[in-house]
């Protein structure tokens, strides 16, 4: 984020921030005085630098602490780099005597930088100096990609030279190749000396600079310009010009406080920040730096082959491991511990004189070197002939471990390698190092490291720690769960709306303590700080917060969540549950340590209002009620995302929405194929989790349209719709029964019976005591089938016992009765026949019988239809005040919200406003209008009753639909209208003062215009019509008509052409087209919003009396009397709304946990055989086998240097033997000895060659002989093929025998067995036989293969090589 849309002004950065000015001028002999030792001309020193001679002429060496001052920096602000086509960089020229608390608060807190997980500093390979292609590998290959993994900073010089211009390119093409997300990961921060860089003027403005324009030349090659790969750029002012190191005490130091920093969003991680040096290459200067750095505990990686100091310090700790660091002898009592032995030192200086044979300080090198030796437990040497680049990140890795192994020596080493695993969010390391089965972890030792992954958004870490021994259940109490809500960032929705509620619980607390006298440190509660404080001001968060928070996203749909632990009433008012939780606050708080009683949706919860996907995925896949969890989910990130006002966010919420409505849509789909009765009443179980809600009712609330689409929640419903009765009934059958109720003791209405009912549970039952896992209804247990014990024996025995008690109890014309009247669509259809009647009375009423005011009326129909009005009060007094188990005020806003019940609202409110002005003379006529209106608004009620039309319904939404556009399409049309209305009006007529007819001819006439009813005789002045009318002012005031003016007159013409063009061309095509979208739009979908507005249709004739207006006043008594006199519970809740306990409830969430587990099980088999999975696997295995290439490759390297090598050394000992074989120096008995292989080589190639002469000439004198005996025939062609085939069967044998002589000698030689499993061959696919090949060959075909022979090779040969 820039600095100038957090702070705006930044005149505060130089007060704080300070730069160095050189203010003695020292001399420097080499350059004649014309330069300072500082590095500066002597023109760009002040006056007063120049004019101290004589503390110029005692001063011999420049030291910037002394002849520097500070003053306020000149060059901070963003940096933009001319032609680079990239975002701007932060940067800031400092003091090197600058706070690095200063430095990083500024970098994390106003530049926006993200707080590093890990910091690579890179130190080394500066200047000119030529960078070897490996190690620039291992910066592209090795580094970066570890940087992107951790979410690291690299620091390096920041110039386009040497190792930080190969860090540049390295970040500048992962930038490139890398998805977007990744990007802000890598984070390059340059630190280079201020006099050092190129063009640095550019960058001076005291004011800042937003952004400076900076210029870089001669890009091919190296030079001291910043580069443009890089985010920020800390250049550090030390007063010099032009030297280096400047920056290296500022850039320790900064190190150091970056590494006593934690981990995670504020702070919140388990370790520090872990820092590490890279050295590559470097000059004699770089063994000091190194020195220092590791004094301070800082760990070290050294590129060993990258250059001079790296080298020696690899070289070092390879091969002086052998010698002891100090004398083998102890020292005597009361003397101190000698240094270093003078072997080891010896042995140092010479690999000193090695590297650095032309420095001169010898022995302070030597000193630095056996410095950096006793602390060789800090360094990692990367070897690149042993690790590559693909090893990087774990050559990191434990090259910190080691290091904090080494500082806290209590800590066991895989926690802090763990922990480092953690934050650097590398699951695959630690799976693969960790987690191989080959370490017990405890839970002790996974808490801390929990923590972190949860409160870092690193899911892969929560389910691998909860695979490897952490029980979830020890882990999650109250307080860390309050913890874990405290540690939101304060940019979240969910941190917002906590800090909202928590506010108003302090705001009462203050006020209950003024009120009671306490004195101010009394209270516990912390006022909200500044936002510049932190996130100090949530920890007083406690869990009543987080209730008040998911009351209202969840609203009356479940009850209030953690009720139970702070010890609050669901009943409970706001107000004083406030107080009873300040109280509770105020005390020890025992709650907290209790474990929760639901973990793992309590988690995914905490997930969800942060909508952190990933998490809250897995959360649900661990969390019980599948399909209620998913529907719950979806309805707290539809909420929230109407609270997030930025979209990007929006979005994301939304979609993670609609992947919840899938999710459940999914698994209640599997649930319904494996079996139908427990699909419905896990769709209205109530669950103890959430609430108290319904999967129905979730479903509902989150607005989860794909899910009532669904045909099991469709096949609930329908049952419901139809009770008892057969869900095949024809609606004409209901209709004659509904007029001829004694219809319904015949067969003309099919009912379900109460033994088939019976039979269904029979089954329900057994399969559930049986078989969880089996979910087909075609099988039926027998009573000795289902009862397993006494508790099942008496539990189905009370259930049938019940059913039984509860149809004998009623005798057959009471229940048959009951079944009719009491289903949802018998209440339907009467509601709906009643209501035509009720129209149809009221249309008389309103037409032929409305009678005067009294005592002439109101007649007896408008009585009637007065009471019928009241009924229907009456009967909306219910739904609002008597439905539903929230309060008053809830029910009121649910009753409010809904469009339909606002309909009913007016038009109860006109019937009643028009009944009070009928009955008064003065205002009859007035309530005779409002009358007829209200009967349009009645009218329009009709529209809702035929929602539950499979082909109305749909129709309805698109027509809801198209209302929205029709607005759109009249804004337009009004302003185009009103455009027009008045610029006609004030060119027809100069003045017409009157009201009414100015507003006829400004809006109505224009609009009857569109419909093609336009005046051409009052506004064509060709066409007049000569009418009695006057210019005079005073009579037309009078009323007089006034004339109209022909001036002008072509451009009303002109006017309105325009205007019949736009409105009847433009806009009308405009309203066809936009209709047109929105019909193919909700076309597609109609069907799910119709089934969606189905199920509200449904519930709430469920809940209706039987009987319709007017006699739904005998329904209203009844339930009055049942209800609150006798106190009779309704049953037919129990349709949407069923309470399971004990084994029934437990049996029913393994079900749906094994129906959830098979869905994640095909969504991974899916996954694992897409496209994308199985191109990653192949890359997986081809980098593996590039990998092998490459190391056999190496090994074919080293082989073929051995074997040249051998070679020469044999020639060599050849040549020595020939040499003192032929010389007369030494006398010999017995001859020059030679090798035994060389003697069976001979002898095996003549042998070889022996034994193929003999074959060929035995095989070249068989088919002489043969050839012999063929001659004669030549002349009688008929008899010659049966000559051949008689010669021929002697030709195989001998044939044969020549091939098993080959087969002998070939065996002999190569000596080559193998074992053939027989069983692999019966695995092999039979062919059909080609005859032709057991027929025996033709004269034609012997001739040309003898012909065939040259050079004495035979066929045979040919065909078999070897």
């Amino acid at each position: 984020m820039p600095a100038y849309e957090l702070g705006g002004d930044q005149s505060w950065i130089p007060k704080i921030i300070k730069k160095r000015v050189c203010t003695t001028f020292v001399e420097d002999s080499s350059s004649n005085g014309a330069k300072c030792q500082c590095g500066g001309v002597r023109e760009a020193h002040g006056s007063v630098a120049t004019g101290d001679y004589f503390g110029a002429a005692i001063v011999s060496q420049w030291d910037s602490s002394q002849h520097s001052s500070e003053s306020p920096t000149d060059a901070f602000g963003e940096l933009e780099f001319a032609g680079a086509g990239r975002r701007h960089s932060h940067y800031l020229r400092l003091s090197c005597d600058t706070a690095p608390q200063m430095v990083y608060t500024l970098m994390t807190a106003h530049w926006g930088l993200p707080s590093p997980n890990l910091v690579v500093s890179v130190v080394g390979g500066e200047g000119h100096e030529k960078v070897k292609t490996w190690v620039r590998d291992v910066l592209r290959n090795g580094l970066v990609r570890a940087a992107q993994s951790t979410g690291a900073w690299i620091l390096t010089g920041g110039l386009r030279e040497g190792v930080s211009r190969c860090v540049g390119e390295a970040v500048r093409d992962h930038g490139t190749a890398a998805p977007a997300p990744s990007q802000k990961k890598v984070i390059a921060v340059g630190l280079a000396p201020w006099g050092l860089v190129h063009n640095r003027q550019q960058l001076v403005n005291a004011q800042g600079s937003f952004p400076a324009r900076y210029y870089v030349q001669n890009t091919s090659r190296d030079s001291c310009c910043l580069d443009n790969n890089y985010q920020a750029f800390l250049l550090v002012d030390d007063g010099s010009v032009g030297r280096r190191g400047g920056e290296t005490a500022f850039r320790a130091n900064l190190e150091v406080y970056i590494s006593h920093q934690r981990t995670g969003i504020w702070g919140s991680g388990s370790i520090e920040i872990p820092v590490l040096c890279m050295l590559i290459s470097g000059e004699s200067s770089m063994l000091e730096r190194v020195d220092v750095s590791l004094k301070k505990a800082t760990p070290w990686l050294v590129l060993a082959g990258s250059g001079l100091a790296a080298d020696l310090i690899s070289e070092m700790l390879g091969d002086l491991l052998c010698v002891p660091l100090s004398p083998t002898s102890p020292p005597a009592e009361g003397e101190a511990l000698e240094g270093p032995s003078t072997e080891l030192r010896d042995r140092v200086r010479d690999k000193v004189r090695k590297h650095f044979p032309a420095d001169a300080e010898l022995e302070k090198l030597v000193d630095r070197a056996l410095s950096i030796y006793q602390n060789r437990d800090l360094i990692t040497v990367f070897h690149k002939e042993q690790e590559g680049p693909d090893d990087f990140d774990t050559v990191l890795l434990k090259a910190l471990v080691r290091a904090s192994k080494r500082v806290s020596s209590d800590a066991s080493e895989y926690t802090e390698e763990l922990k480092l695993a953690v934050a650097w969010n590398r699951v695959d390391i630690a799976k693969t190092e960790l987690f191989n089965g080959d370490i017990h972890w405890k839970y002790e030792d996974l808490e801390d490291s929990m923590t972190d992954a949860l409160i870092n958004d690193k899911p892969q870490f929560v389910r691998l720690f909860c695979e490897n021994g952490l029980n979830i259940l020890d882990y999650l109490t109250y307080r860390r769960l309050e913890s874990l809500y405290r540690s939101l960032s304060d940019s979240s929705l969910a941190y917002t709306l906590l800090q909202r509620r928590l506010s108003e619980r302090q705001g009462l607390a203050g006020s209950l303590s003024h009120l009671d006298g306490a004195s101010p440190g009394s209270a516990p509660f912390k006022c909200p700080q500044s936002p510049l404080a932190g996130p100090t001001s949530a920890k007083e968060l406690s869990l009543y917060e987080v209730s008040r928070v998911l009351w209202d996203l969840l609203g009356d749909v479940c009850q209030p969540f953690y009720y139970g632990p702070l010890g609050l009433d669901h009943g409970t008012s706001t107000r004083r549950a406030l107080k009873q939780v300040n109280k509770l606050l105020l005390g020890e708080c025992c709650y907290r340590d209790q474990r929760c009683l639901s973990p793992w949706a309590s988690l995914f919860i905490w997930a969800v209002l942060q909508n952190h996907s990933d998490m809250a995925i897995y959360f649900w896949e661990m969390a019980g009620e599948s399909v209620l969890s998913a529907l719950s989910g979806c309805k707290m990130l539809r909420e929230l995302s109407k609270l997030e006002s930025e979209t990007e966010t929006k979005l994301s919420m939304k979609e993670l929405a609609q992947r919840f409505e899938n999710l459940a849509h999914d698994v209640f789909s599997g649930c319904y194929q494996s079996s139908e009765s427990r699909s419905f009443t896990l769709l209205i179980r109530k669950s103890p989790v959430w609430g108290g809600s319904t999967c129905l009712q979730m479903a509902t609330a989150a607005d989860a349209r794909l899910f009532f689409s669904h045909d099991g929640v469709q096949s609930l419903l329908s049952q419901i719709w139809w009770g008892d009765m057969e869900r095949s009934t024809e609606v004409w059958k209901l209709v004659f029964t509904f007029f001829i109720p004694p219809l319904i003791y015949m067969d003309l209405i099919s009912f379900r019976e109460q033994e088939e009912e019976v039979k269904t549970l029979e089954v329900h039952h057994g399969r559930d005591t049986d078989s969880l896992l089996d979910g087909n209804d075609a099988t039926v247990f027998s009573l000795s089938d289902v009862v397993q014990n006494e508790e099942d024996a008496e539990e189905f025995a009370a259930l049938r016992a019940n059913l039984n008690g509860s149809t004998s109890k009623r005798p057959f014309l009471v229940l048959r009765w009951r079944q009719f009247w009491f289903a949802p669509v018998t209440s339907f259809l009467g509601n709906v026949l009643m209501y035509f009647l009720f129209l149809c009375l009221f249309a008389y009423v309103l037409l032929v019988d409305f009678k005067p005011p009294p005592p002439h009326g109101p007649a007896t129909l408008e009585i009637v239809l007065y009471f019928w009005v009241f009924t229907l009060v009456c009967e909306e007094i219910r739904q609002t005040f008597f439905v539903g188990s929230t309060t008053v005020l809830q029910r009121m806003k649910n009753y409010i919200q809904d469009m339909w019940n606002k309909c009913d609202l007016t038009a109860i409110a006109l019937f009643s406003l028009a009944l009070c002005c009928r009955m008064f003379p003065w205002s009859y006529e007035f309530g005779r209008a409002v009358m007829a209106l209200d009967f349009m608004v009645f009218t329009l009620r009709l529209i809702h009753i035929f929602a539950i039309h499979k082909q109305l319904g749909p129709k309805i939404i698109i027509l809801g639909k198209m209302m929205k556009d029709a607005f759109f399409f009249l804004f337009f049309l009004a302003v185009w209208l009103m455009a027009y209305g008045v610029a006609n009006q004030a060119l027809l007529y100069s003045y017409d003062p009157r009201p009414n007819w100015i507003f006829r001819r400004v809006f109505y006439r224009p609009y009857l215009h569109i419909f093609g009813q336009i005046p051409i005789n009052e506004m064509d002045a060709d066409k007049l019509v000569e009418t009695n009318c006057t210019d005079d002012a005073a009579l037309i005031e009078a009323g007089a008509e006034p004339c109209m003016s022909t001036y002008a007159n072509w451009l009303v013409v002109i006017l309105l052409v325009i205007y019949l063009l736009v409105t009847n061309i433009l806009l009308v095509n405009l309203l066809i087209a936009m209709f047109s979208y929105t019909f193919s739009k909700v076309q597609e979908h109609s069907d799910t919003h119709w089934k969606f507005q189905r199920y509200n249709l449904i519930v709430e004739y469920h809940s209706r009396p039987c009987l319709a207006p007017p006699f739904i006043i005998i329904s209203h008594l009844h339930l009055f009397i049942k209800r609150y006199i006798r106190r009779i519970p309704s049953v037919k809740i129990k349709h949407f709304v069923l309470e399971l306990r004990g084994r029934k409830a437990s049996r029913l969430n393994t079900w749906e946990a094994i129906q959830k587990e098979n869905l994640l099980t095909a969504q991974n088999k899916r996954q694992r055989e897409s496209d994308t999975a199985r191109l990653k696997r192949t890359s997986v295995k081809v980098d593996s086998v590039l990998k092998h290439m490459s190391e056999i490759r190496d090994h074919d390297r080293r082989l073929r240097v051995l074997e040249t090598e051998l070679e020469y050394c044999c020639s060599a000992l050849s040549w020595m033997v020939d040499s003192l074989s032929q010389s007369n120096l030494l006398k010999t008995s017995r001859p020059v000895p030679v090798h035994r292989g060389y003697i069976l080589g001979k002898k095996r190639m003549h042998c070889t060659r022996l034994k193929k002469a003999e074959v060929r000439d035995e095989f070249r004198c068989s088919l002489a002989d043969r050839l012999k005996e063929i001659e004669p025939g030549l002349s009688s062609e008929d008899s010659m093929d049966q000559k051949w085939a008689s010669i021929s069967s002697s030709l195989y044998e001998d044939q044969n025998r020549i091939l098993l002589r080959g087969a002998e000698h070939f065996d002999a030689l190569l000596n080559q067995h193998s074992s053939i499993d027989s069983t692999i061959l019966e695995e092999l696919p039979e062919r059909p036989p080609i005859h032709n090949l057991s027929r025996p060959p033709t004269f034609k075909e012997v001739l040309a293969a003898v012909r065939s022979l040259k050079n004495n090779r035979s066929p045979w040969h040919r065909q078999h090589p070897c």
